[in-house]
């Protein structure tokens, strides 16, 4: 069939099955947008080309399916780069495409010129520069298959306009070959049986889930495996819902910012199973100091990733939810010696909220909302302060549900991922929680919502700072304190009204639960500013409920 390469490249996006894209048009991509026009996908018109990788993150994160963005050459393309390490980082599928200066003109500095195949090649999984029309059908198909595939990811294309607008005899590509790239799904044998050997041999077993665990969809699984072996189970923050927060032998969240209970069991622990976490500095804290007394598992279909960073007694390569079902077929069934036990009186410390005095209590506000919604409610969160008081006190119940920016910790991540997590699955309540600061950076966003009419919930948690940033100024820097305070913000009620969005302000304790209740309640978008305490401070809360510091949330 005969087609420009626009529309090849419109073809490809609907055989891959994409429905949505995020994007922001400009000359070197009209000629894709012409031919956008004529198709049933559905394009959101974002306000800045980064939130259009953030919603396609969200999006990708809650349906499972790979996200895709668009945005045009130059500053477009450039614009974008922060949202592509995002997902990179994070391991999260996603396709973006961007427009180039016609190939002719490539490497002359023209108007809207940039390098982004060389910018992006560090984070993506591969980036594509098409220099010939008919190489668009093979792309998109390695393109979509890269980013789905394996350890997930952002793959780049980038297309020149006068590739746009040549044509081709389209033929799209039944299969992939790509050498070189064969993703290892089952686990060696040999492995597995050792695992499963040190398991038997073990009192104190732990396991510690990662975001890998949610991208192989292995929750059943890793349920299977906690329970027949007896083992309490930590998350990593982007493991977070990948075993459900409410479950008798959740730990929580570990490491720096983490719960007590998490951190000292890993501590403890005679037996530390590692399941897709690549154990950043933020879970670990001291590497040297992690997990003394315990033998390691670490199972990811990485390869690359274990080892890096904590010191494996047993490597497993493979896809965890293919691996954990060929290990459950073995017998590894385990007497509990206490063990449980002694993690549940670890647990009964119940962490308190400290006491605020300027202001309303956040992590008392985010345990109240964690007991009212159903437990398919899609949290979001911004990066901050906010974040690590909701990984703490909101009970994550299903996978899917708890989206946050984690390795490269992205402010402006929270309201245009929460948007896209929102068109990805309408019937769920998508609720965001972002903090004054981050709010700012991607506030643009609004009008998008408002375009899309998506029943965001947005709270603010205003404290007129630069929470995270202050508390480390409090606690490293003598309380010198710089360029953290957010004066001039505006009154985020009125901004809210200007963009047509219903709004309301609470600054009384009494008034927390008929606020959250109104947040809930109202069908639409709205926004909740809720007037937190400025002083108060994540990492004292980890600290003070035990006079035993843990290594883990000592370190830093």
């Amino acid at each position: 069939m005969k087609m420009t390469g626009a529309e090849a490249v419109v073809r490809a996006l609907e055989l891959e099955g994409a429905d949505l894209i995020f994007g922001y048009p400009g000359g070197a991509v009209t000629h894709i947008y012409d031919a956008l026009h004529r198709s049933d996908i559905h394009h959101v018109l974002v306000r800045n080309e980064q939130a259009a990788a953030h919603a396609a993150n969200g999006y990708a994160r809650v349906t499972g399916k790979v996200g895709v963005c668009i945005a045009t050459s130059g500053p477009g393309a450039t614009n974008m780069i922060t949202g592509i390490a995002t997902a990179y980082m994070d391991s999260i599928p996603m396709v973006a495409i961007t427009g180039q200066v016609p190939l002719s003109m490539v490497g002359r500095d023209v108007f809207q010129e940039a390098d982004i195949t060389g910018a992006t090649e560090p984070f993506t999984k591969y980036s594509y520069l098409v220099k010939d029309v008919n190489d668009i059908p093979r792309i998109f198909k390695e393109a979509f298959y890269l980013a789905s595939t394996g350890r997930p990811g952002p793959v780049l294309i980038d297309i020149p306009k006068d590739i746009s607008m040549a044509t081709l005899d389209f033929k799209y590509p039944d299969q992939v070959k790509l050498r070189g790239y064969k993703p290892t799904y089952e686990g060696h044998p040999g492995q597995i049986k050792r695992m499963a050997k040190a398991i038997l041999e073990s009192s104190r077993p732990v396991i510690c889930i990662g975001g890998g665990a949610i991208s192989s969809n292995a929750t059943p699984e890793i349920i299977e495996l906690a329970e027949t072996i007896k083992a309490p189970v930590a998350s990593t923050l982007m493991g977070i819902g990948a075993f459900p927060g409410d479950h008798e032998l959740s730990l929580g969240f570990l490491g720096q910012h983490g719960v007590y209970a998490a951190n000292r069991a890993v501590s403890e622990a005679d037996l530390l199973i590692l399941l897709g976490a690549r154990m950043g500095d933020r879970a670990t804290g001291k590497t040297q100091e992690f997990a003394q007394r315990a033998k390691v598992i670490h199972m990811d279909i990485d390869p690359a990733e274990i080892g890096k960073n904590v010191e494996i007694d047993i490597p497993i390569v493979g896809d965890i939810k293919t691996t954990l079902k060929e290990l459950l077929k073995k017998n590894i069934s385990r007497q509990d010696w206490g063990w449980l036990s002694t993690v549940k009186k670890w647990k009964a410390k119940t962490e308190g909220v400290g006491h605020c005095t300027q202001g309303l209590n956040p992590m008392e506000i985010i345990k109240m909302l964690s007991d009212m919604v159903p437990e398919d409610t899609v949290l979001v969160t911004d990066v901050g302060q906010h974040q690590m008081w909701a990984a703490r006190y909101y009970k994550t119940r299903k996978p899917r549900t708890f989206l946050t920016s984690g390795g490269l910790g992205t402010m402006g991540y929270g309201l245009p991922a929460a948007l896209g997590a929102k068109l990805g699955c309408r019937d769920k309540e998508v609720i965001l929680i972002v903090g004054d600061g981050g709010f700012q950076m991607s506030l643009g966003e609004l009008a998008t919502i408002v375009q899309e009419r998506a029943e965001v919930k947005i709270m603010i948690f205003n404290n007129g700072y630069l929470g995270m940033v202050r508390e480390i100024q409090q606690q490293l820097h003598e309380e010198r304190y710089y360029q953290t305070a957010m004066q001039g913000n505006p009154d985020f009620v009125k901004l809210a009204h200007a963009y047509g969005i219903k709004s309301f302000r609470v600054e009384k304790e009494e008034n927390i639960l008929e606020g959250i209740r109104q947040l809930l309640e109202y069908k639409g978008p709205i926004i909740g500013e809720f007037v937190i305490d400025p002083t108060a401070n994540v990492i004292p809360v980890s600290r003070r409920d035990n006079d035993e510091t843990t290594r883990i949330s000592s370190a830093g």
